[in-house]
């Protein structure tokens, strides 16, 4: 497995892809690093140089904020609109939907699967021996 950034990239996958397990990194940003780099997109992890890794390493460093930074970043700007007691930041406090979405009945993904539905308030009848 090449390390890049601290993140153990699977040695099967190609290197466009497994350059979008590092964390701030997608598909586009993937393709830039490797043209800049003149690394074929098709290529193997495997397959790569430790010149080639010791290139991507440099200009993904130089270029782009990365995994940690990236996070830290992104937990601060939340932060920060929970401490001016924002609607987007009481939002998170409360981890529900942050960008308008109705959570009276679609929230799933952001409340977790809870699945809180009220019965007919019977008790089931014995099961027969």
């Amino acid at each position: 497995m090449a390390r890049i950034i601290g993140i153990n990239i699977p040695d099967e996958k190609t290197i466009d892809i497994g350059l979008t397990y590092i964390y701030g990194i997608g598909p586009s940003v993937s393709k830039k690093v490797l043209a800049e780099c003149n690394i074929d997109l098709k290529k193997k992890v495997k397959d790569l140089t430790q010149d080639e890794i010791g290139k991507l390493k440099q200009v993904i460093e130089k270029n782009f904020r990365v995994e940690g930074e990236l996070r830290r970043d992104v937990m601060m700007n939340i932060k920060r609109l929970k401490d001016i007691g924002s609607w987007r930041g009481s939002r998170h406090a409360k981890g529900l939907p942050v960008r308008g979405q109705t959570s009276r009945i679609n929230s799933r993904t952001v409340r977790g699967n809870r699945r809180n539905t009220v019965g007919s308030g019977r008790k089931a009848p014995p099961s027969p021996k």
